[in-house]
């Protein structure tokens, strides 16, 4: 595979399934289970080198968080590294910031896999999901780029093959904290916990569904609107983006046209692997979890 620093590499969003909180750790973080998916929204980057210890970030929109966790991908990636080496980052920025689809954190495991693919730095796809998950939960499902069934704080991870639906997914517009989702003194903690499985997620639930609901009336209404429309439809993460599952891309359309709002809005069909697994070092197993 030839190293190119003009290749795009993605950063694709992801959608939970179901979302619920099992307990609470004695040093605060939440123990869950959900399932990962991954859709076909999705951030692009571009590296070019730069002399070592020299990194700098453009964007072509204010995305805070996820300039500062490409950034730290970068140098966290540069302190474990044999290779001194410095780079730029281009971020074209699509996933909606604070909306529960993982972009900062589909960005910072981007950074992650195509670094040590250009520089040849040798790392597989465990060492790489190690070094995410200091930067956040949600980095490792990023880095290994396959669907899968998430425990502990989501870092244990078990490979599964969910159905791969269409769904639309919106975004109301609505920006929501994920620390001040799970701070929050009425969110249910105590979800009996379930058996890993590849189906039959409908029966369950995302816990932050109602809370979101209640502080964000247009997150309220996509939703109804939904229900409404006979789909299966959740809450992605913390929210405050969300989706409705269809029986084909047809009658995604059709929904999407029929929104009763300027929402911004994307059909796609729910992927069981990343575009980004591709890049996982040959010989590593690449994906494997």
């Amino acid at each position: 595979m030839s190293r190119s620093f003009s290749t795009v590499f993605p950063a694709p969003a992801k959608i939970n399934r179901f979302l619920h909180i099992t307990g609470r750790r004695a040093d605060g973080y939440h123990e869950l289970q959900t399932v990962f998916q991954f859709v076909d929204l999705q951030d692009d980057l571009v590296f070019r080198p730069r002399p070592p210890g020299h990194f700098e970030l453009s964007a072509d929109m204010p995305v805070a968080e996820a300039d500062n966790l490409c950034l730290r991908a970068a140098r966290l990636l540069a302190s474990v590294s044999p290779v001194p080496f410095g780079v730029s980052v281009e971020l074209n920025k699509r996933i909606p910031v604070g909306g529960g689809l993982g972009g900062g954190s589909s960005d910072a495991a981007t950074t992650l896999v195509a670094l040590n693919h250009l520089f040849g730095l040798g790392l597989d796809a465990s060492g790489l999901a190690a070094l995410g998950l200091r930067l956040g939960a949600d980095v490792p499902i990023f880095v290994h780029g396959r669907a899968a069934w998430a425990e502990g704080v989501g870092e244990r991870l078990v490979p599964v093959l969910p159905d791969t639906p269409w769904i639309l997914l919106i975004d109301p517009g609505v920006t929501v904290s994920t620390g001040a989702m799970f701070q929050a003194g009425e969110l249910t903690r105590d979800c009996p916990p379930e058996k890993i499985a590849h189906s039959g997620y409908a029966a369950h639930r995302n816990v932050f569904e109602s809370m979101v609901r209640d502080r964000h009336p247009p997150v309220d209404e996509a939703l109804g609107w939904l229900h409404r429309l006979g789909a299966e439809a959740r809450l992605s993460g913390t929210g405050g983006c969300l989706f409705g599952l269809f029986r084909d891309e047809a009658s995604a359309r059709e929904a999407q046209v029929s929104q009763p709002r300027p929402w911004r809005s994307w059909v796609s069909r729910l992927r069981n692997r990343s575009p980004l697994s591709a890049w996982i070092q040959p010989g590593a197993e690449a994906g494997t979890l």
